[in-house]
């Protein structure tokens, strides 16, 4: 019995510990969710604890379910309206079609990854990868060979589907185009009979000559209209996109793309794999200095010269890396460094004028016309002067030693910082820091005057209120300001790369724009979807800062 009754004990406690750490992850997941901006997650756990479970279940449909089904339509009409809205490279890529550009963009980064791998590796890896690729392109030659069968057989059939639609409309046009062209010479050869037959200083008969001569040439104006919206309504026909022919273009494509890159790959495994080569470059140094030693005079300065130069290129080859070309999680990676440079830029300038102008409302006066003027100008306007000065100061990055210091370091070094990255940041600053500086100003002008008169009773320094008073009673509208700075910066930066022509997101969506391909549009499509996401990632980053140091609770969209 009395083992019963221990036993019954040790399980109610067992309960009730479990109860308590049940408790406690509840209240720990609900502020880490407050704290991250996730509020629209809180119903779902307390949902979970049976907490007032139809407020919940409704905070539920109203914040989750509710975008949900918006996505949802905002994806099917998307798919219904793409196609309808025609463009020079076809019609508008629908979802499905965005998705397969994704796709094609994340194969890319994979393959030039591939790459680097295969120029890399050695020993018997790599002669099990390159016997597999060698079989793979076998396979996809024939791939190959079977979407150009197709690319051609639907040309074939669009085309003559297309003539078939021109061919009466063609006839039309040249059968009306030879009748008016008949028609307006005889209308012409009876005006100029008739005008022979004017009588002289006859005001009625001239006035009704001109007005039939008018009438003839609103005539000819009409038959020229007629024709030319003819000829419109012919190469509208020849212009609509086939979506058969833009589908068996796109295999085509991938099968060309995966082809290339099989070829590629064969050559970083076979002949241009760093191991080969510097294995090569050994064999014939080691031959060259047999060669040497039986040497004497011009012959042996030669040999020795060959030498050394084979020396100093297989160093070179020793410590060479894979070409990899920049691909869009490179290209993310680096607008994402570059708008958080241009970033903490604006931050370092707009957050002391901000304090200062909400210190002391003269120097805000003082820098009020600078803020109205230079904060409304656009990035496309500061870019240029900021390359223009950027490239001044360093003419020559190659042997810039502030750039050489850069590319020296662990982490910044594989993004090659150059002129246009600089300038792209500066301009991300310029743009940026504006809303910091007001809210910065705002924040300190609006502190406590209580706070400020028991700064000054207890005689604090400068800094002591600057670091104890100031900045943390404004931190709530300063980064504030910050969250606003970082999105406009965002913006800014996209336009700033695609100008200036440095690697980043923007680059991406102007290569792309110039390329012209088949599936150049659905790649662009992605990029806008990359753009916002990123964009939301960051503000997020930015609302659990200011979670972190100013403790608000209010709902953050």
């Amino acid at each position: 019995m009395a083992d019963g009754l221990e036993f019954a004990d040790e399980y109610a406690n067992s309960i009730k510990y479990l109860m308590k750490f049940l408790t406690k992850i509840k209240y720990s997941l609900l502020k880490l969710i407050d704290l991250t901006g996730l509020t629209f997650l809180a119903p779902v756990v307390r949902l979970c604890y049976g907490e007032e479970p139809k407020v919940q279940l409704q905070k539920i449909g109203q914040w989750i379910l509710v975008p949900v089904f918006g996505v949802i339509a905002f994806l099917i009409l998307w798919h219904v309206t793409s196609g309808s809205i025609q463009t020079k490279s076809g019609t508008l890529p629908n979802p499905s079609q965005t998705w397969s550009g994704y796709k094609a963009i994340d194969t890319h980064a994979e393959r030039e990854q591939m790459k680097k791998v295969a120029y890399e590796l050695t020993g018997e890896e790599r002669e099990s990868r390159l016997a597999a690729s060698e079989q793979k392109l076998e396979a996809v030659k024939v791939k190959v060979a079977d979407a150009n069968a197709a690319v051609t057989e639907a040309k074939e059939a669009v085309d003559a589907e297309t003539q078939a639609l021109i061919e009466p409309l063609d006839k039309d046009y040249k059968a009306k185009k030879e009748e008016y062209k008949v028609a307006a010479a005889e209308r012409k050869e009876a005006l100029i009979a008739k005008a022979d037959q004017l009588p002289a200083g006859d005001a009625a008969a001239y006035d009704a000559y001109l007005k039939e001569v008018v009438a003839a040439e609103e005539l000819y104006n009409a038959e020229k209209e007629e024709l030319s919206a003819l000829k419109k309504e012919i190469d509208k026909i020849r212009e609509v996109k086939s979506p058969a022919v833009a589908s068996a273009l796109l295999e085509q494509t991938l099968a060309a793309e995966e082809e290339q890159f099989l070829k590629k790959q064969i050559e970083l495994l076979g002949d241009r794999n760093k191991a080969i080569q510097i294995e090569s470059a050994t064999g014939k140094i080691s031959e060259s200095n047999q060669e040497f030693l039986g040497l004497t005079g011009k012959a042996a300065y030669d040999k020795a010269r060959s030498i050394a130069k084979a020396e100093s290129r297989l160093g070179k080859m020793e410590e060479s890396e894979y070409a990899q070309p920049a691909t869009i999680w490179y290209q993310v990676k680096r607008s994402i460094l570059c708008v958080f440079t241009g970033f903490i830029i604006g931050t370092a300038i707009a957050i002391p004028i901000g304090i200062l102008c909400g210190l002391n409302s003269t120097f805000m006066a003082a820098m009020t016309p600078f803020i109205a003027i230079f904060k409304p100008v656009s990035p496309i306007v500061w870019l240029p002067i900021a390359l223009i000065i950027v490239s001044g100061l360093i003419p020559d990055p190659d042997n810039n030693p502030f750039i050489e210091f850069l590319w020296d370091l662990p982490f910044l070094g594989e993004y090659k910082i150059n002129p246009a990255f600089i300038a792209s940041a500066v301009t991300v600053a310029l743009c940026s820091l504006w809303a910091t500086l007001a809210n910065t100003a705002l924040g300190v002008a609006s502190i406590d005057k209580d706070h400020m008169n028991v700064a000054r009773v207890l005689k604090l320094g400068f800094f002591s209120r600057l670091f104890k008073i100031v900045i943390p009673s404004a931190l709530p509208l300063i980064f504030a300001g910050l969250r606003i700075s970082l999105g406009v910066g965002w913006m800014v930066l996209i336009a700033a790369e695609l100008l200036s022509s440095s690697e980043g997101i923007g680059k991406f969506v102007w290569d792309q724009f110039n390329n012209g391909a088949s599936d150049s549009l659905a790649k662009m499509m992605v990029v806008v979807f990359l753009v916002g996401i990123i964009g939301l990632i960051l503000d997020r980053i930015m609302i659990v800062f200011q979670r972190m140091v100013t403790f608000e609770g209010s709902v953050s969209v």
